[in-house]
């Protein structure tokens, strides 16, 4: 079983880095990306940035865009380049293969996540030199890398349900797209609330400790991320990925 896993897990990133994003001008759109929200906002945020709690918010939100680009491929890709049959038709168990891609997408979309954090940390010190090396809050930091695993957890799972009953990778992604949008709403909506509402809900907060909200939040990130993991396991079957 690990073995199998860890041969699925070794094909996809493989071609997560290199086939599916076209050599060279996949490389190209990563260091975009990492040059935009590693370097770019960093330059804008300054050294406040980095014991913000908003940047929870921002650095929940980056795994689940990179994820959702590329969970769609994963088998309504492989369905339409008619290498799904291949897949299925080989020795590996279920199992090997689900988790398998989940464990890819997880690590390219947390992998991403780390290293544009850390690209973020020496952007910020580079440029706003304090006399020592400044860094993340402890706690902050510690809240931001298990958030941002389990957003990639859940955006992993999320994708790869969706992936399993699109025909097509194209629709896989739009759908992906349009909840994107959907959990994005809240935060919208938080920059057009009156300012008495939000005082309102600034004392609410306050009267909440630190542990306890973040304790929630994570639990029910946990709760929600193995959920999509069993439901994803129920919904892979076999003989009807091949009949389809």
């Amino acid at each position: 079983m690990i073995t199998d896993l860890g041969t699925v897990t070794y094909k996809e990133i493989k071609e997560l880095l290199f086939q599916r994003g076209q050599g060279r001008s996949g490389t190209f759109r990563m260091l975009i990306f990492i040059g935009v929200f590693g370097i770019l906002l960093p330059l804008q945020n300054g050294i406040r940035g980095l014991s913000s709690p908003v940047g929870l918010i921002f650095w929940a939100w980056i795994p689940y865009l990179l994820i959702s680009g590329v969970t769609a491929d994963t088998f309504a890709g492989e369905r339409e380049r008619h290498t799904l049959e291949t897949l299925l038709a080989s020795r590996l168990s279920d199992r090997a293969i689900l988790f398998g891609k989940l464990t890819a997408v997880i690590s390219y979309g947390w992998g991403l996540t780390l290293i544009t954090i850390l690209v973020n940390l020496i952007t910020v010190n580079l440029v706003f030199w304090q006399g020592h090396v400044v860094l993340y809050p402890a706690a902050l930091f510690s809240l931001i890398l298990l958030v941002s695993l389990l957003i990639s957890v859940f955006s992993a799972g999320l994708g790869i349900v969706i992936s399993l009953r699109s025909a097509t990778a194209r629709a896989a992604q739009q759908t992906m797209s349009i909840l994107m949008f959907v959990l994005l709403v809240p935060v919208f909506l938080i920059s057009v609330l009156p300012k008495s509402l939000l005082a309102e809900i600034d004392a609410l907060l306050a009267n909440v400790s630190m542990a306890q909200l973040a304790g929630g939040i994570l639990g029910l990130l946990f709760v929600v991320d193995v959920a999509l993991l069993v439901y994803s396991l129920s919904q892979f079957q076999r003989e009807k990925l091949i009949s389809d």
